[in-house]
C-alpha cells in the first residue's frame, strides 16, 4: 500500500486500500488537476492539519458529489519541509484519520490538493506559479490558517520586510498583498480574502493587516493610488469574518501504528527543523463546525452542500461567542486548571471523573445558557451536548490539560468575564448564584503557587503573565492561612480578569474558594466536590 497517485488510479492497488478500509476518492484526480491548474478557484496558505484534516475533506466532499471540478492549491510560507515530508513525497495526497469518541475509526484518502508550493518570492518557479494563479479571473477565494501571530505586522522582521516592497518581500502578509497586486494588475478581478485561524474577529485581523502593508508600500512609492482603493473595495477584495472549530492535534504514534498493522508501512511522524509535526496522514475528532460570512465578490464553491455554514457577520460573531464565552471554551479552560491541580495528564480521562464532569456540565448548562448568545443556526445546548458527550471523553484525543492550560491569563477576561458581565447587566439573574465559575478563577489563582492537590510541586504551562501574577502573590504558600488583604492585587488585575474582580460581587466567594482549596492535601478535590454539591 503506496499512498502516491499510481495506488489512486489503478484498480488492483486501489483495491487493496479498500480491503483495508479505506474510503477513496470517487472523482478523476488527474482530470481534477488538470482543470485546476487551468483555472484554479481556491488557493489557501497554511499546509497543517486543520487545513489537511477540514478544509480539504469538505473539498474532497464536492468533488466527490460532481458539485466542483477543480481542488485547491495550497502554499507554505512559513515552514517548507512541511511541503517536502507532508506533500510532495506522497503526491499531494494524505489520509484523514477520524477518531471517534465510540471507539470507532474511520480512514479516508485526500486527493483534493491539486498542486502544494513552497511560498517565497525568491523561488522563482513557484512564485511564478502563485502569480500566474492570482492573475487568473477563475480565483474566487484566497483562505488562511496561518494562526493568529500570523496576521501581526508589529514585529521587526515584518517591519523590515515592508519596505522592501512586493518584489522582494517573504512574510506571509506581505507576500499576499503582493499577489493581490498581480491581480490588480491582471484586470483588478474581484476575490474574497478569508481567515480561518481560530481567533476573535479573524477577518478584521487579517484586513487590517493587509491595509496596512498595502498603505505603507503607498507611502514608499511601491503601489498607485489605485490599488489602494481597490483593496478598500469591498465589492472587489472582501475579507469574510469566520469560525472554525475542530480538533487536529499532531500526529500520534497509536494511530502510526494502525496504519502500519493495515500494510501502510509510510505511516510515520516527522519533526522538522521548525518544530512541525508532519505526517502522511491527520488524526481528528469528528466533530467540525465551519460558519462563514457570505461575502464572495467573484462567487463561490458551494461549501453549504458540505456541511459549511454562510450566513452574515453578525451570526458569525454570535457563533463566535457562543463557543468562546460559553459553550466549549470556559468548561475547556476550566477542566485544564482542575486537571492539572489534580494530576490529570490527559483531557479524556478528566471526563471519567465524575467530579469533573458534573463541573463542566454546571459551567455551561446551568451557569452559561443563561446568557448565551444564541446565532439562531446552532443549538447552544447542542453544541454543549457534543461538547461533553463527543469531544472531550474522546480516548483517541491526545489532548493534555497541560496544554491546554496554556496561556490562561489571555482567556479568562473572555472565558468567563463576559459571563460574569452579562449576570450584572441582567436584573433577573443573580449574580451570587454562580458557584462553579468563582471557582475556575479561584482555581486558577490555586494553580499559580505550582504546587497540586497531592502537595508535589509542578511547572505552570507557559504564560505571559505567570511572572507578573505569581509576584502579585508573595507571601501566599500552600497550606499557609490567608492573610486580610494577600489577594487584592491579583484580584485587581482587569488585564487578567476583564474587570476589577475585587470590587464584584463575586470577590467573596473567589477568596474562599481560594482559601478552601489551600487548606492542605486533598483540599482542591474536596472544594469541588462541595461546589458541585451546593
Amino acid at each position: 500500500m503506496k499512498l502516491d497517485l499510481q495506488s489512486m488510479c489503478d484498480p488492483s492497488l486501489r483495491e487493496e486500500w479498500e480491503k483495508a478500509g479505506y474510503k477513496l476518492p470517487e472523482f478523476d484526480i488527474m482530470k481534477m488537476r488538470k482543470n485546476t491548474a487551468r483555472a484554479c478557484r481556491w488557493v489557501h496558505f497554511g499546509s497543517g492539519n486543520i487545513f489537511r484534516a477540514f478544509l480539504g475533506a469538505k473539498m474532497q466532499d464536492l468533488l466527490d458529489q460532481g458539485l466542483a471540478d477543480t481542488g485547491i492549491v495550497v502554499g507554505e510560507g512559513f515552514d517548507w519541509e512541511m511541503i517536502d515530508e507532508g506533500y510532495t513525497k506522497f503526491d499531494n495526497l494524505s489520509i484523514d484519520v477520524t477518531l471517534k469518541g465510540d471507539g470507532t475509526v474511520e480512514k479516508r484518502i485526500i486527493a483534493s490538493i491539486a498542486e502544494s508550493h513552497k511560498c517565497s518570492t525568491q523561488l522563482c518557479s513557484e512564485w511564478k506559479r502563485m502569480c500566474e494563479i492570482f492573475s487568473n479571473p477563475a480565483l474566487q477565494m484566497v483562505s488562511f490558517t496561518i494562526t493568529e501571530k500570523g496576521y501581526d505586522i508589529t514585529p521587526a522582521y515584518v517591519q523590515k520586510d515592508i519596505p522592501l516592497g512586493p518584489e522582494k518581500c517573504t512574510t506571509i502578509c506581505c507576500m499576499v498583498a503582493a499577489l493581490l497586486l498581480r491581480r490588480f494588475e491582471a484586470g483588478a478581478f474581484p476575490i474574497a480574502v478569508v481567515s480561518m485561524d481560530n481567533c476573535s474577529r479573524n477577518g478584521e485581523k487579517l484586513q487590517n493587516a493587509i491595509v496596512s502593508i498595502v498603505s505603507q508600500w503607498h507611502s514608499l512609492g511601491f503601489v498607485s493610488d489605485a490599488f489602494v482603493s481597490y483593496i478598500n473595495d469591498s465589492s472587489k477584495v472582501s475579507f469574510p469574518w469566520t469560525m472554525i472549530d475542530k480538533i487536529t492535534p499532531r500526529p500520534d504514534p497509536s494511530v502510526c501504528e494502525m496504519l502500519q498493522k493495515d500494510g501502510f508501512h509510510d505511516a510515520s511522524v516527522v519533526v522538522t527543523s521548525k518544530r512541525s509535526y508532519v505526517s502522511s496522514f491527520v488524526n481528528t475528532e469528528e466533530c467540525e463546525y465551519l460558519v462563514v460570512e457570505d461575502s464572495f465578490p467573484n462567487g463561490r464553491l458551494p461549501l453549504e452542500k458540505a456541511g459549511v455554514y454562510f450566513t452574515d457577520r453578525q451570526t458569525v460573531t454570535k457563533v463566535e461567542r457562543m463557543k468562546v464565552c460559553t459553550c466549549l471554551n470556559p468548561l475547556h479552560t476550566a477542566m485544564s486548571i482542575m486537571g492539572c491541580l489534580l494530576g490529570f495528564t490527559k483531557i479524556s480521562d478528566e471526563m471519567k471523573d465524575p467530579d469533573i464532569v458534573s463541573y463542566i456540565k454546571t459551567l455551561g448548562y446551568k451557569e452559561g445558557l443563561p446568557v448565551v448568545t444564541d446565532p439562531g443556526i446552532l443549538s447552544p445546548k447542542s453544541f454543549i451536548d457534543d461538547v461533553v458527550n463527543k469531544r472531550l471523553p474522546n480516548p483517541f484525543m491526545p489532548d493534555t490539560p497541560q496544554r491546554i492550560a496554556t496561556d490562561t491569563s489571555q482567556k479568562l477576561a473572555i472565558r468567563f468575564g463576559e459571563t460574569v458581565k452579562a449576570y450584572e447587566a441582567d436584573p433577573k439573574l443573580d449574580e451570587a448564584s454562580l458557584k462553579c465559575i468563582p471557582l475556575a478563577l479561584a482555581s486558577w489563582i490555586r494553580y499559580l503557587l505550582g504546587i497540586d492537590d497531592s502537595g508535589k510541586a509542578f511547572e505552570p504551562s507557559p504564560d505571559p503573565l505567570l511572572s507578573s501574577a505569581r509576584a502579585d502573590m508573595a507571601g501566599i504558600s500552600f497550606g499557609k492561612k490567608l492573610e486580610k488583604g494577600q489577594l487584592d492585587k491579583i484580584l485587581a488585575r482587569n488585564d487578567i480578569w476583564g474587570y476589577d474582580l475585587g470590587s464584584s460581587k463575586l470577590r467573596n466567594s473567589v477568596i474562599d474558594d481560594f482559601e478552601q482549596m489551600n487548606k492542605g492535601i486533598g483540599a482542591v478535590r474536596a472544594t469541588l466536590r462541595k461546589t458541585i454539591g451546593e
